[in-house]
């Protein structure tokens, strides 16, 4: 049975036993690490919003604000950060560190973002503002390091875009578990206690981030002792401006990072707007037993089917078709499903939005729509690792840190604009904290139309820069041999080199 499992890992990960590369072990534990990230950046990510607005009663345009500028202040430090990981040198390497040294600040940080003592009031607001802003940057710290460990632990594109697979599921798995049950616990609080439900839900969040942290805690450690780091740099450390520099020169790099900044609109339903739109047009929906905030369960879980058939396929359609065909057809084929959804719903929004045609409609769009997420949740990493290998042969430096940096610099852009404009949708239509029934039919035309019309146009856009991407798998995999060559080459002539002076120095 041991046999048989070992030779299933390795088939997965494509790697081969004791061969001094990567292992299926480590390749697990990374991904286990995720899973525990994803438990808490989710809960900011899709409830602090919320939490804010619902629980405490701040006002929705300064929540919104405050998100957007936070998250691109937020996103604005990645760079720093990344050249920061491209010029550590420690015994565990340059990106495992972080994984030990911040997985306890984001912990605390994470608990103060929802402690239940915040009142609607200009000095809680300031508060809650500056520990936000703390927790994006201690988030970082370990976010960027995290994902530049992938391209540290093995330079084979395959094992590495199969590890970042299994990954991304991981993650996926963490993201969505707190996304499903989270709606579940408060949309009964908010039923029970209606407009006098901002305390109790308070508590609710509060002790949710505390469950969540203390699962995801230790998994943190999992990763920083289940890795190794093997791409070891040894050159000089590069300063943050010759980093930034080397960013536009890595051209592959900088059409993913175009492309993510136009996509950063295409999930805001699966945001904060998302369970807005669930708790305050479809208060009076009931499907399968959840009505209402519930139903962001819902919403949820039918993007799951689409997402996981597409992350399990990724090497299949990567192989035979090109990562990056793969995401612009994908992509296409979203766009073209979500502009379905929206004008269906449009013909028939004298129902506002509640009819059996547009949910059905609407419940379809979301399973297809997850095949785009789910391909984009693996992709553009596995894309962005490419580039490392196209920057250290144009210029021979490596710099994982900064390009991955770009990686999380695109998360956090496509949080700020899904959380802003879910939160913005909220205050446009003009929502009265935990009373559905007090939303007038023009509010929930302005929330389909910001979460709905704005994700088909985001998600059109996200594929047009990447028609312009020419760094295939053929030429990644010939600037690794090329890569390769150079550093054995160098090798022998250090060794020469030695030999050379050690026998001047005998005679």
């Amino acid at each position: 049975m041991k046999e048989k499992l070992s030779a299933f890992s390795h088939k997965l990960f494509g790697t081969t036993p004791n061969d001094g590369d990567l292992q299926p072990k480590e390749a697990i534990t990374y991904s286990i690490a995720g899973f525990g990230q994803n438990l808490i950046c989710t809960v900011i990510g899709s409830y602090l919003t919320i939490f804010m607005t619902d629980a405490i009663g701040f006002g929705a345009l300064a929540v919104a604000l405050l998100m957007l500028f936070t998250r691109i202040y937020d996103a604005l430090n990645d760079p720093i950060m990344g050249s920061i990981v491209d010029r550590t040198r420690s015994k565990y390497g340059k990106c495992r560190p972080y994984l030990k040294w911040m997985a306890i600040p984001i912990a605390i940080m994470t608990i103060l973002c929802f402690l239940p003592v915040y009142k609607n009031d200009v000095g809680s607001f300031v508060a809650i503002s500056v520990i936000y802003v703390i927790w994006s940057m201690v988030y970082t710290v370990a976010d960027v390091p995290y994902w530049g460990l992938s391209t540290a632990m093995t330079a084979d594109t395959m094992k590495r875009g199969n590890m970042l697979t299994v990954a991304r599921l991981f993650c996926t798995a963490g993201a969505g578990l707190v996304t499903l049950i989270i709606p579940l616990i408060t949309a009964p609080v908010s039923e029970k206690y209606g407009v006098n439900a901002g305390p109790e839900l308070a508590k609710v969040y509060f002790w949710a981030a505390v469950v969540l942290v203390i699962i995801a805690l230790p998994l943190f450690y999992v990763g920083f002792y289940g890795t190794k780091e093997r791409m070891i740099t040894t050159t000089k450390p590069p300063s943050l401006a010759h980093n930034l520099k080397l960013l536009f020169k890595n051209k592959p790099l900088m059409l993913i990072v175009i492309s993510g900044i136009l996509g950063s609109a295409r999930m805001a339903y699966t945001y904060t707007g998302g369970l807005y739109f669930a708790k305050y047009v479809l208060a009076n929906v009931e499907f399968l037993g959840m009505k209402g905030e519930a139903l962001y369960t819902l919403i949820t879980m039918a993007i799951i089917p689409g997402g996981l058939v597409a992350s399990v396929m990724v090497p299949w359609f990567t192989k035979r078709f090109g990562k990056r065909n793969t995401f612009i057809v994908s992509h296409l084929v979203g766009a073209a499903m979500m502009f379905v959804v929206f004008f269906v719903g449009i013909a028939n929004k004298e129902s506002q939005y509640t009819d059996s045609a547009t949910l059905i409609v609407a419940l379809i769009g979301l399973v297809v729509l997850g095949v785009p997420q789910g391909f984009s949740n693996i992709l553009t990493y596995a894309m962005i690792g490419d580039t490392v290998e196209y920057l250290e042969l144009k210029t021979g430096e490596r710099a994982e840190g900064i390009c991955f940096a770009m990686q999380t610099f695109m998360n956090k852009i496509s949080m700020a604009v899904g959380a802003f404009i879910g939160v913005l949708a909220y205050y446009m239509a003009g929502v009265t904290p935990n009373n559905p029934g007090a939303l007038d039919p023009q509010g929930k035309d302005i929330m389909w139309y910001m979460l709905v019309l704005l994700g088909a146009l985001s998600l059109l856009g996200t594929a047009i820069p990447l028609f312009f991407y020419k760094f295939n798998e053929k030429e990644q995999r010939e600037a690794a041999a090329i890569i390769l060559a150079r550093k054995q080459q160098e090798a022998l002539q250090n060794a020469s080199d030695e030999e050379i002076a050690s026998n001047a120095e005998e005679k």
